[in-house]
């Protein structure tokens, strides 16, 4: 039997990365890895045990004192930290910019590499993260990187917070959202990058469905 793709999207913070990969892994029957949500899960436990996020020997001990697992839920992996399901408390702007800031630290990237690649072992994965295609999943079968303006991404997580009752101000997520521009494009280990054979999407002025459709049609085309 053939093994099933590795589809990777990667691109920078509010692109539309995880709505277009839950979209294209439910159509092709594929699982959904949200690798971000990795980093998201260290940098709770970072924040919850109130470590300092500069020193590299306190984030060392925090990767080897801290278990991270993924389990496949109904189509989805999860993130467990210490045993604990934390998918619902890892989605805050806070935490998202602990995680750009430690995914800097090699200790970091080295402990949840393995465990991303591990993933991907059989085939029939959308992986969604900032280096799936250049560094995770160099040999992946599909790459896209998918992009938007600074000022399209913001409306978008916008109205993606304000949904889920949150009172976050435009200009503050604007702020937050091009300090992790920075942190991720400028950091020395795998600096966030269109990967090498990917196909460039830019999503600006195109719904989530037309985005979805004009992936799913250079997918099946190959």
């Amino acid at each position: 039997m053939k093994k099933k793709a590795v589809i990777t999207i990667d691109g920078p913070a509010g692109a539309g990365k995880s709505t277009i990969s839950k979209i294209l892994a439910k159509r092709l029957g594929y699982i959904y890895l949200d690798t971000g949500a990795l980093y998201r899960g260290l940098a709770y436990k970072a924040l919850k045990i109130r470590i300092s996020i500069d020193s590299s020997a306190e984030l060392s001990e925090l990767c080897s004192t801290t278990k991270v697992d993924l389990k496949n839920v109904n189509g989805r992996m999860r993130v467990y930290v210490d045993g604990e399901d934390v998918e619902d408390r890892i989605r805050t702007e806070e935490v998202g910019l602990i995680a750009s800031k430690i995914s800097t630290f090699v200790v970091v990237r080295e402990k949840l590499l393995d465990l991303q690649r591990e993933a991907g072992l059989r085939g029939g994965l959308v992986a969604e993260g900032r280096d799936m295609g250049s560094v995770v999943f160099q040999d992946a079968d599909y790459k896209f990187y998918l992009d938007a303006t600074l000022a399209e991404r913001t409306k978008r997580r916008h109205k993606e917070l304000l949904l889920k009752g949150s009172t976050a101000e435009y200009q503050s997520i604007q702020n937050d959202m091009s300090i992790r521009d920075k942190q991720d494009q400028e950091r020395a280990i795998a600096p966030l990058k269109p990967p090498e054979g990917s196909i460039i999407v830019d999503s600006d002025n195109l719904s989530i469905e037309e985005v979805a459709e004009k992936i799913m049609s250079m997918i099946s085309k190959k």
